[in-house]
């Protein structure tokens, strides 16, 4: 009697394990794939997963591990049952392994946890500070030559104190101030990064600066910072935030309200909220006011579900997040919340 009980509770749990791993695969999920330029682990992740964001669970077999490793085109992934849960193989160069691998060499052929050309000007460059953190801070006083235009190649003179004459300044302008919808708090004022310069000489408060990169003409008062240095990665660990999240959309890059797939958005929540770099949310579109004309009076339905976005940048008390799913048409004031 005993054995067969131990062996109808085996049984189930196999089968619990089972199933709790067909929940992870999407229907129609391929059993193998090749990897082309162009892949992101999103993209591929989404042809085998509900949730593409859940891959580590597939493809990080070593749960000590900090970050996905890395594959590359070429590399053929196939999906197998390891102990009953789905794995993910890797063959490359007729070797197979349990999990994508680090190379040695060649990392800059490696895919990207997602599309990095999307958010590459907001990894290093864009910047949230508080207003305060401006005062007397140098600034563009005038173009070399009394160019009316000034960019890349020329010089800019700049008034103010500098720290360091041996290290790389930006040139930033300011752009939006950003206020919490429900407290009224200021949570940053947000930059643009208009240059990189370097000091070439001083005299007195004036310092002669040589720009090296520009994105768009440098004008009078652009603020002069000292530029950060910040690891830029393509890899991303994708999980849930460890704190609970209720946060808003409250803008969204590109001078649009509209928020779609590949859009990059700002988030009332940052670090002193728990986020981190590669936390994922859901969007909530807030359910609309309908009248309930049974009862004669206004109801609001439940918010809904209509999009995935993963946070690439976090500041203290905002974040930049990048759209990766949008069911429907988003906006600024949707909600974020846990995935």
């Amino acid at each position: 009697m005993k054995k067969w009980l131990a062996a109808l509770i085996g049984l189930s749990l196999i089968s619990s394990v089972l199933a709790a791993g067909d929940t992870l695969l999407k229907p129609g999920h391929p059993n193998n794939y090749v990897v082309v330029k162009g892949d992101t682990l999103w993209d591929i992740s989404g042809n085998f997963l509900n949730d593409p964001w859940k891959w580590p669970e597939i493809w990080q077999v070593n749960p000590q591990v900090s970050n996905p490793h890395l594959i590359y085109p070429g590399d053929v992934l196939s999906l197998v049952y390891v102990d009953g849960q789905p794995r993910v193989m890797v063959k490359r160069g007729g070797t197979v392994k349990l999990s994508p691998q680090m190379r040695d060499s060649e990392h800059g052929r490696a895919i990207p946890a997602i599309p990095l050309g999307k958010i590459d000007a907001f990894l290093s460059k864009g910047r949230f500070v508080e207003p305060s953190e401006l005062e007397g801070k140098p600034y563009v006083v005038a173009g070399g030559k009394r160019h009316l235009i000034t960019g890349a190649g020329d010089q800019v003179y700049a008034r103010g104190e500098f720290l360091d004459e041996d290290v790389t300044y930006g040139v930033f302008r300011e752009e939006t101030l950003f206020t919490d919808p429900d407290t009224n708090e200021i949570l940053g004022l947000q930059l643009r990064n208009i240059a990189s310069t370097n000091i070439s000489s001083m005299d007195t408060d004036i310092a002669t600066m040589d720009v090296n990169r520009s994105t768009e003409e440098i004008r009078i008062g652009d603020k002069i910072l000292v530029s950060e240095q910040r690891a830029i990665t393509a890899v991303y660990q994708p999980s849930a935030p460890d704190e609970e999240v209720d946060g808003l959309i409250i803008g969204v890059e590109g001078g649009v309200s509209q928020v779609g797939k590949m859009s990059i958005v700002i988030i009332n929540r940052g670090e002193r909220d728990g986020l981190a770099e590669g936390n994922v949310l859901s969007i909530m579109k807030v359910g609309e006011v309908v009248k309930d004309k049974v009862a004669d009076e206004l109801v609001q339905l439940p918010d809904e579900r209509a999009g995935l976005m993963m946070v690439f940048r976090v500041f203290d008390k905002l974040s930049y997040g990048l759209v990766l799913r949008a069911n429907q048409g988003l906006s600024v004031d949707d909600k974020v919340a846990m995935p």
